[in-house]
C-alpha cells in the first residue's frame, strides 16, 4: 500500500526491529502480560500469553516476552483479563448529524479500531472535492478510517452517477476499499449505467459492497452475478442463509434505523460456518452513540444473543478484514499486525478496560487519552445550499391544468415511519389549485435542489407524517441533492427551507412563521460542527417540537429525510417528481 494510505506497510527498518524485539535481542516499547488472548485465527484462547509490541506493529504473541523488557518499556499486567483484537466496524455512515472529530471521541473509547464508513452522502452536494475533503477529515485520527467510493444510485437524475474519471481517482486513494452499497432494484433495471462502474472497481481489486433487500432467487442471483461481495440487509436468518449460500459476505445490522440481530442470531443453532458474518451498525445517532457505544454494545449483543463468544469476536474483526483482504494487517492478534488490542474482563464482558491502536493506548475504562484530530473543512464545504434567493409561499402552490373541480391525485402514503406506498385520491379543485387537507392527514410535500439547479422544486402531497400546523424542513435528504420539506401552509414551509438557507444547512421546524426547533448543518448540509453533545440536546428539542405539532413518528427527521431515499419502498420523492421504486420510472403529481 502506498505511503497516504491508512495502512502503510512496515519499512524494512521497521520489520528488522520487530524482529529482534521477537528474538529478545531488543526491547518492546508495549508488553500486556499474563493475558487470555482470543486467538480469532484459530477460535482459541490462549491463557497467560505475553503479546509484545514494537511502534504500531505486534511484535511477539507467546509466553516468553520477559527478555524483551527493559527499563522503558511499559509494561501492562492483565492476569485475569482478557485480550481481543480492536472492533472493526465494516459498514457505517458517518457522514450524517455529526463531524468525524466528535463523533470519534465516543466510537474510540469502546475498543473499535478501524471503521470503513461510505461517503455517498457528500458527493451529490459537493463532488468530488467534498468527498476527498471528508477522507481527509479520516486521515491520521487516533484509529483507522477507510472509505467506500459513492455509486449514487439516486432518484434524481441530477445526483445520480458518478464519472468513471472521477471513480478512478477515488479508486487510486489507498483508504478507499471498493465501491459503496449499489441498490438492487436500480442496478438490474439500468444495468449499462451502473456495470462499467462495477468492472472499474473490480479492476482494482477493490470490493462491490451491495444493498440486496428484497431480493430473492432469480432476482437476488443476477445482483450476485454483478461481482457483489456482501450485504448488510438481510432482516432474519433465512435472508441470511440464502445470501451466504451465493458466497456473500453478511454484515448483521445493529444499528439506528434497523435493529436486526436479536432475529438474525437464530442461524447460530443452524451448525453453518459462521466465517463469511460479520457485525455492523449501518450508521448511529448521536444519542445512541453516547448512551449505548458503538461496536462494543453490538459484539455485546451478539455474545448476549447466544453467539460463541469467540465466534462473535471473529464477526467483529477477523471477518471483516478478511471481507475487505486487510487481514495481513488488522483483525488479529499475530506477529507482524498492527497492536490494535483491548483488553476486557473476561471473555463474555465486552467492556473496554484499555484500548490499544497503532501501538498507543487511547482510551483506558471509558476515558480518551488520544485526542481525535479536528478538520478543517474547506469553504466550498461550508457553503453547500446554493439557493440564489428566498423561497416565497407561492413556489409550494400545487396548480392543476384541468377545468375539472377535481383532480385524481398520487400521494405518498407513509405505511410505515420510513416504508410508503402510492395512494391515489380524487381531490377537489379550486380554481385549479389543490389544497392539503389536515382533516384526512394530507400536507404538502417538496423537494428543492440546492446544488445542481439550485431551487427547482417540485411538490406534491404526503398523507400519514401527522403534522397539524407548521412545517418541517431539512438539507441531508437521502441519495439526492434536495431539501425536503414538509409542511401545514405555504408560508412556513417557505419559511423553514429560507432558515436552512440562512445556516447553510439544517434541520428546522418553525410554525406561524416562527423557527420553534433547528440544528445547523453546514458541513455539506449534512454534518453538524456543534459538539456531539450539543447536538443530541438540539435532536431532541426537533423529536418534542414535531410531537407537540402533531407528528407521531419516533424519529421524525429520519422519516423526512428518507423520502428521496432510493432503498426504502417505494414511492419516493425529488425536485423531478414522483418516482415509483418498482419501475424506477418518474411521474406527475396527478394521475392519468
Amino acid at each position: 500500500m502506498k505511503a497516504n494510505g491508512a495502512l502503510k506497510p512496515k519499512t524494512p527498518k521497521e520489520a528488522k526491529q520487530l524482529m529482534k524485539v521477537a528474538l529478545g535481542e531488543k526491547k518492546a516499547d508495549l508488553v500486556i502480560a499474563n493475558a487470555d488472548v482470543v486467538n480469532v485465527y484459530t477460535g482459541e484462547i490462549l491463557k497467560e500469553f505475553d503479546i509484545s509490541v514494537k511502534g504500531k506493529w505486534i511484535a511477539y504473541v507467546g509466553r516468553n516476552a520477559g527478555d524483551s523488557i527493559g527499563p522503558q518499556t511499559e509494561v501492562i499486567d492483565a492476569r485475569g483479563q482478557t485480550v481481543i483484537p480492536g472492533l472493526i466496524e465494516g459498514h457505517t455512515h458517518i457522514a450524517w448529524l455529526f463531524t468525524p472529530c466528535e463523533f470519534l471521541k465516543y466510537a474510540m473509547t469502546g475498543g473499535t479500531t478501524a471503521i470503513v464508513t461510505e461517503t455517498f452522502e457528500i458527493y451529490p452536494v459537493s463532488g468530488y472535492e467534498g468527498v476527498v475533503d471528508f477522507l481527509e477529515a479520516l486521515r491520521d485520527q487516533p484509529i483507522k478510517m477507510f472509505g467506500t467510493a459513492p455509486p449514487m444510485i439516486s432518484i434524481s437524475r441530477a445526483a445520480r452517477g458518478i464519472a468513471p474519471e472521477v471513480l478512478q481517482r477515488l479508486l487510486a486513494r489507498d483508504e478507499v476499499l471498493g465501491l459503496g452499497e449499489s441498490y438492487w432494484q436500480a442496478v438490474l433495471q439500468e444495468p449499462d449505467r451502473t456495470l462499467p462502474l462495477y468492472e472499474q472497481t473490480l479492476m482494482t481489486g477493490k470490493t462491490l459492497e451491495g444493498h440486496s433487500a428484497g431480493a430473492s432467487d432469480k432476482k437476488l442471483a443476477a445482483y450476485v452475478d454483478l461481482g457483489i461481495s456482501s450485504c448488510h440487509e438481510p432482516i432474519n436468518a433465512d435472508q441470511v442463509l440464502e445470501r451466504l449460500r451465493l458466497g456473500l459476505h453478511i454484515m448483521i445490522r445493529e444499528g439506528s434505523i434497523r435493529r436486526d440481530l436479536e432475529e438474525i442470531a437464530k442461524i447460530k443453532d443452524s451448525g453453518i460456518d459462521l466465517r463469511r458474518l460479520t457485525l455492523s451498525t449501518d450508521g448511529i445517532t448521536p444519542e445512541d452513540l453516547i448512551e449505548k457505544g458503538f461496536m462494543e454494545f453490538v459484539l455485546q449483543k451478539a455474545i448476549n444473543c447466544g453467539f460463541d463468544p469467540v465466534a462473535a469476536i471473529q464477526m467483529a474483526t477477523l471477518n471483516v478484514a478478511e471481507h475487505f483482504s486487510l487481514d495481513g494487517f488488522i483483525g488479529g492478534i499475530a506477529p507482524g499486525r498492527f497492536a490494535d488490542l483491548v483488553i476486557i474482563p473476561d471473555i463474555h464482558t465486552v467492556k473496554a478496560q484499555l484500548v490499544v491502536s497503532n501501538g498507543k493506548v487511547i482510551a483506558q475504562k471509558g476515558s480518551l487519552l488520544a485526542s481525535p484530530r479536528e478538520h478543517q473543512f474547506a469553504n466550498s464545504s461550508l457553503n453547500s445550499v446554493r439557493l440564489t434567493a428566498d423561497l416565497t409561499p407561492a413556489d409550494f402552490k400545487l396548480q392543476v391544468d384541468n377545468d375539472a373541480n377535481t383532480a385524481t391525485v398520487r400521494i405518498i402514503d407513509l405505511v410505515t415511519d420510513l416504508v410508503t406506498a402510492e395512494t391515489k385520491m380524487q381531490l377537489p379543485l379550486s380554481e385549479g389549485e389543490l389544497k392539503p387537507d389536515r382533516a384526512q392527514d394530507i400536507l404538502k410535500v417538496a423537494a428543492i435542489d440546492r446544488t445542481h439547479k439550485p431551487g427547482k422544486i417540485f411538490s406534491g402531497l404526503i398523507k400519514g407524517f401527522g403534522l397539524q400546523s407548521g412545517a418541517m424542513a431539512c438539507s441531508a435528504a437521502w441519495d439526492s441533492s434536495d431539501i425536503v420539506v414538509v409542511g401545514a401552509t405555504d408560508e412556513d414551509m417557505a419559511c423553514a427551507v429560507n432558515r436552512i438557507r440562512a445556516l447553510q444547512g439544517g434541520a428546522v421546524i418553525c410554525e406561524n412563521g416562527q423557527i420553534l426547533a433547528e440544528l445547523p448543518l453546514p458541513v455539506f448540509g449534512i454534518m453538524s460542527d456543534l459538539p456531539i453533545e450539543e447536538i443530541v440536546e438540539k435532536l431532541k428539542r426537533i423529536r418534542k417540537t414535531a410531537a407537540a405539532l402533531g407528528v407521531p413518528h419516533p424519529d421524525p427527521l429520519l422519516t423526512l429525510i428518507t423520502l428521496t431515499g432510493a432503498a426504502i419502498p417505494y414511492l419516493r420523492i425529488c425536485e423531478e417528481g414522483l418516482v415509483n421504486l418498482k419501475d424506477g420510472q418518474t411521474g406527475p403529481l396527478t394521475a392519468s
